[in-house]
């Protein structure tokens, strides 16, 4: 082996000891300094490491003699998967400031351009259509923005927020609470497909390893240490994203929630947020209220494009004249649903009238009839 795979493969070793997880390696790095240097001490040393009881020292000796780990190391170099460790140049220097930094990262694509900014698009799974729009949306214009768009590939939210970014040219990074050669779930394969070549999928897990509850908070640590900011869209008083929030928190990282209305059962989580200090997004040029993305936005000269996003997200691509019976029907809809009767109260129009300018719209696939009498918009930009 060369040098350079040779210390890979201590890092990988380390990784893989059976029962010792992520707290004891980080009390046997502190006291060791390096997987090799683990790797080379003596039973009795281990006995001298917090948290290392006498079964643990004789996983690690066992591990040592190890073909299997050896073996499968060697299969993994030799895949196009991408593997990397903390003293590695691809390892995002961002995840060092964890407690628990992952030692292992699987990857396939590229990751995340440090340099840039990184923004989180987080919310439930079962978001509204109102939620799967706005997450769309900012996807896209975060894109053309220059923001690079990291979730954790979910249903939902995270799923429209990164399809936002990769079907507008822009970088998303999907991080997974499983093997990263498993699409999670198997509903989001066109997704996973598409990072793998436009973006990057990032794991942890070592290949095959399925997807179990309690792999998903320590993934939501990844995503939230290497965002810049945190973009929250729909989310249940108690819910995943709220763990992410927290995780953030305590990173010191800045926390943006989208509002939504007052008794919907997938706006309480969001308003709490609200109410609790975080900031409010309205708009996707809000995220530059966090210093971090404004900066690296500057430095990459991508602000220029700040302002024409802001007007393309706020201003329909109608071309008719303003006050036009068309635009008046229009600019009383929103993406929630609104009824026929409250848009002809809204405009002022004859039925007949909004009826036939909705089906214009309709037919222009700009609107859409969401429940009988029921009208939303389907483009904002």
């Amino acid at each position: 082996m060369t040098k350079d795979v040779e210390e890979g493969f201590y890092w990988y070793w380390l990784n893989n000891i059976p029962r010792v997880g992520n707290i004891k390696i980080h009390n046997l790095l502190d006291r060791f300094k390096s997987p090799k240097n683990i790797y080379s001490a003596s039973f009795k040393d281990y006995l001298e490491v917090a948290k290392i009881s006498i079964n643990d020292a004789k996983q690690i000796d066992l591990a040592k003699k190890s073909e299997y780990i050896y073996n499968d190391y060697k299969k993994l170099i030799k895949s196009d998967m991408n593997f990397t460790y903390p003293v590695s140049n691809d390892y995002p220097k961002a995840l060092l400031n964890l407690n628990d930094y992952p030692v292992n990262l699987f990857y396939y694509g590229k990751l995340a351009d440090e340099n840039k900014p990184i923004v989180s698009i987080i919310g439930t799974r079962e978001c509204t259509n109102y939620g799967r729009k706005i997450a769309y949306e900012f996807g896209k214009a975060f894109a053309k923005m220059g923001i690079q768009v990291i979730s954790g590939m979910a249903l939902g939210v995270d799923y429209y927020g990164q399809k936002g970014a990769i079907d507008n040219g822009g970088y998303s990074l999907g991080v997974l609470g499983c093997g990263v050669d498993l699409c999670y779930p198997r509903y989001n394969y066109d997704l996973y497909e598409k990072l793998k070549i436009k973006g990057g999928v990032l794991s942890e897990y070592k290949p095959h390893t399925p997807a179990i509850p309690a792999s998903f908070p320590m993934r939501n640590r990844i995503i939230s240490g290497l965002s810049d900011a945190i973009v929250v869209v729909e989310a249940r008083r108690k819910s995943g994203t709220k763990i992410t929030v927290e995780h953030a928190l305590e990173n010191g990282k800045d926390i943006f929630v989208v509002p939504g209305r007052i008794g919907d059962e997938l706006s309480y989580g969001c308003l709490e947020m609200l109410s609790d200090g975080a900031n409010l997004i309205l708009e996707p040029a809000d995220i530059c209220k966090c210093e971090r993305v404004k900066e690296k936005l500057f430095n990459s000269s991508q602000s220029k494009t700040i302002s024409s996003q802001n007007t393309q997200f706020r201003h329909n691509s109608l071309n008719s004249p303003i006050a036009s019976p068309r635009n008046m029907v229009y600019s009383e809809l929103d993406l929630y649903p609104c009824s026929l009767d409250d848009l002809v109260k809204k405009t002022g129009l004859p039925l007949s009238n909004v009826v036939e300018n909705l089906l214009e719209l309709e037919l222009e696939g700009l609107v859409e009839e969401t429940a009988k009498n029921y009208y939303a918009k389907i483009q904002i930009s």
